[in-house]
């Protein structure tokens, strides 16, 4: 590993980041890409690690619904194993003739109950039959009231509904160069004192030649804007006080190098604080590039457009021998 020095005598490092700074501890990036930490529990039992009402807020929404599905098909599968066991005797109204229709009409029976709607054709005799029917509508009551605080949860809970660029630049600023993500929000909701910080996290040797995380925030050009309507390029300049100063490519890649990004803005229509985080690693950093315009006037000229699918987009540039290769 290439040593790591301090370029800038100014620069202070940032302790307080919740990251521990023995790098023998750590696997891979600090965040992954979605800001969440790239740290797997273990010791205790699954249930006790995992808060099922917080997975399920955050599953993405096909999942979200597939485990809904998933879970209605199968308790409805286990009632019709139960009535089909009890006998179908015991369920007055049934036609079928062969095991498997039969079956079928005991499942169609259990979806009847369990949502308690009842078409009345198909009812249960006896107190076997009759007692696993009340029990599995009181069931189907407690699913769905919980099928429904969690979808009011997903839907009223506060997001930012904000999309990173997938990539950070090196790219000319001013007279020199300067570190540059962007960020957008790409929903029809409105954010308002919007604050970023960032914070470089990287590999050092310390006196006794051991690794160790180091952690230093980065000044930005702009790190507050009173309204977040359209995309926002996140600069911080590479100067004197900046800890990339004098910073190579491969000085980059060898100190496990990254940037950890925290926004934190008010939705007007929450009416509540809403935060976003991300970070960028090695691969994610591209030298030479500058980020092509998101917006432009509409043919009328009575409008802005913000095109959302342009996030991405850079042209390469020529910024001489700063930030070199190597």
């Amino acid at each position: 590993m290439t040593e790591i020095k301090r370029k800038s005598t100014v620069s202070r490092t940032d302790n307080a980041t919740g990251f521990g700074t023995n790098r023998a501890w750590y696997g891979g990036r600090l965040n992954d890409k979605n800001g969440r930490p790239n740290i797997e529990k273990r010791g205790l039992d699954l249930l006790e690690r995992y808060s099922w009402y917080h997975t399920a807020l955050l599953l993405p929404r096909w999942k979200f619904f597939g485990v809904l599905l998933l879970t209605y098909v199968s308790i409805n599968l286990v009632f019709a194993c139960l009535y089909f066991l009890i006998g179908t005797n015991h369920l007055m109204g049934v036609i079928g003739e062969t095991p498997l229709e039969r079956f079928m009409e005991c499942f169609f029976f259990s979806t009847q109950t369990f949502t308690t709607l009842g078409y009345g054709r198909i009812s249960p005799v006896g107190l076997l039959s009759s007692g696993l029917a009340t029990f599995e509508a009181f069931l189907g009551l407690l699913n769905f009231a919980i099928a429904t605080g969690l979808f009011y949860g997903r839907f009223s809970r506060p997001q930012a509904f904000i999309h990173f660029s997938s990539h950070a630049l090196i790219a000319p600023y001013r007279d020199g160069i300067a570190f540059m993500f962007r960020l957008v929000p790409y929903k029809n909701n409105y954010l308002s004192n919007a604050e970023v910080k960032l914070t470089l996290a990287r590999t050092e040797l310390d006196g006794n030649g051991q690794k160790v995380n180091k952690f230093y925030p980065l000044s930005l050009e702009l790190d507050k804007v009173n309204a977040l309507n359209l995309s926002w390029t996140i600069v911080h300049p590479i100067n004197e006080q900046s800890p990339l100063f004098e910073t190579s490519m491969k000085e980059w890649e060898d100190s496990n190098a990254e940037v950890l990004v925290f926004l934190e803005a008010f939705d007007d229509t929450f009416s509540n604080t809403v935060l976003a985080r991300t970070s960028y690693v090695g691969h994610e950093l591209i030298r030479g590039a500058r980020f092509s315009p998101m917006y432009h006037s509409s043919g009328k000229g009575d409008k802005t457009i913000l095109e959302l699918d342009k996030l991405d987009e850079y042209q390469l540039v020529d910024i001489g021998n700063q930030f070199p290769l190597a």
